[in-house]
């Protein structure tokens, strides 16, 4: 998840495919689309993730003051002073809860009297933030309203009379009132609030998302996110990317010896062709994302008895493409081997001689139960098909 919301990228989840290594190859462990959505949100929020949604406070000046302390503004204080680096981690407990601590070192200078004391304060803010998700397909940093009791105070100072250190306890309070009224301000400017607001489809499509400057959010659960991802992202042009990989895969089958006793040589050279997809529609939330995909194969064939004689054969292989998810966030196309009796192939001759010679029994038969092994085999692979969301958001950021 890159650290800005909405922010452009010629890289989509579709972009990284699981790299084929040395170790077998092991089904894949599905899961719901439900239970996608938490997966995803657990993994994309991180703490290094949540230091930088919240980096755009470090640095903020403060000041405090000038106050008016005691009876007739006997005394007086003002504080300045800059917000650090926060320190992020996790909830124990809850994946998607953050706490940060956030350190401001103040300069306080009191008046009292006419005379002044210089001291130095330590002060640290504590926050809660939790990984939200929103409609349409927001992931949501929200930051828990800070008060006084989330902020700690402490001063350095050496010995003072007791007429400072009646001062003391009124200063701590009204610092840490006005620490968290300057802390919310910060959280909830427009700037500071757009770092927290990641819109998923946008940062995969790479256009400015319409949400980043949103104030108010139609919460949705994780489930729900999950489903939605499901519907929104996995589209049959996203589809169609994924599959046109095996256009241009070549074809090669043969030489075959074919008729009677054999005296037919058979060569067959071709190539996959750009696959037409059709998004079967959304069903009722959680159903499967069902396509209908056509794969056109393009061939050329020559039968040699005694002399060359040349043909063309255009194939059609019907398959059905689901999209899953799987362990651990993974998106995997799912494809069946095609069934030879739902192939369908046009055989044209080129010449007399060639005309005559295709009526050789089972030249078509044992041609579309070639083709149809090697797309198989092409199929069988899952490298092509499998997309790692975790990989993707990584190289997102």
């Amino acid at each position: 998840m890159p650290p800005v919301a909405g922010s452009p990228t010629s890289r989509t989840v579709f972009d990284v495919r699981v790299k084929v290594d040395e170790k077998p190859r092991h089904d894949p462990i599905w899961i719901e689309y439900a239970d996608f959505g938490e997966r995803f949100v657990t993994y994309a929020v991180t703490e290094q993730r949540i230091a930088a949604a919240v980096s755009g406070m470090t640095g903020r000046g403060v000041q405090i003051g000038p106050f008016s302390l005691g009876p007739a503004g006997l005394a007086g204080f003002v504080a300045e002073g800059t917000l650090g680096t926060a320190v992020v981690t996790r909830t124990p407990g809850d994946a998607l809860s953050f706490g940060v601590r956030i350190p401001l070192t103040l300069a306080v200078n009191v008046v009292l009297g006419g005379r002044k004391l210089r001291l130095a304060a330590v002060v640290e803010i504590g926050l809660t933030l939790h990984a939200r998700t929103a409609a349409p397909l927001l992931v949501v940093i929200d930051v828990a309203p800070v008060t006084a009791r989330d902020v700690s105070f402490t001063l350095r100072a050496e010995a003072i009379d007791s007429a400072w250190e009646m001062l003391l306890d009124p200063i701590a309070g009204l610092v840490q009132r006005e620490v968290a009224n300057r802390v919310n301000a910060i959280v909830g400017d427009p700037k500071v609030r757009s770092e927290r607001v990641f819109d998923i489809e946008a940062i995969l499509d790479g256009y400015r998302s319409p949400h980043r400057n949103d104030t108010v959010f139609d919460w949705i659960d994780y489930r729900e996110f999950g489903l939605r991802f499901f519907t929104a992202i996995i589209t049959r042009d996203r589809v169609h990317g994924v599959v046109g990989q095996l256009a241009g895969s070549e074809i090669k089958v043969g030489p075959l010896s074919e008729g009677p006793r054999g005296a037919a040589t058979v060569t067959v050279r071709g190539a996959i062709e750009q696959p037409r997809v059709i998004d079967r529609g959304l069903g009722e939330p959680g159903d499967l994302r069902i396509f209908d995909m056509t794969l056109p194969v393009g061939l050329d064939i020559t039968v040699d008895v005694l002399k060359a004689n040349h043909y063309r054969a255009d194939l059609e292989i019907p398959l059905v493409l689901t999209a899953r998810a799987a362990e651990p966030l993974q998106i995997v196309i799912e494809v069946p081997p095609p069934a030879l009796e739902d192939i369908s192939m046009e055989f044209t001759a080129k010449g007399l001689r060639a005309a005559t010679l295709a009526r050789l029994a089972g030249i078509k038969k044992q041609i579309v139960a070639q083709v149809a092994a090697v797309v198989s085999t092409e199929l069988a692979d899952p490298t092509g098909r499998t997309i790692d969301v975790g990989a993707a958001i990584d190289g997102a950021a």
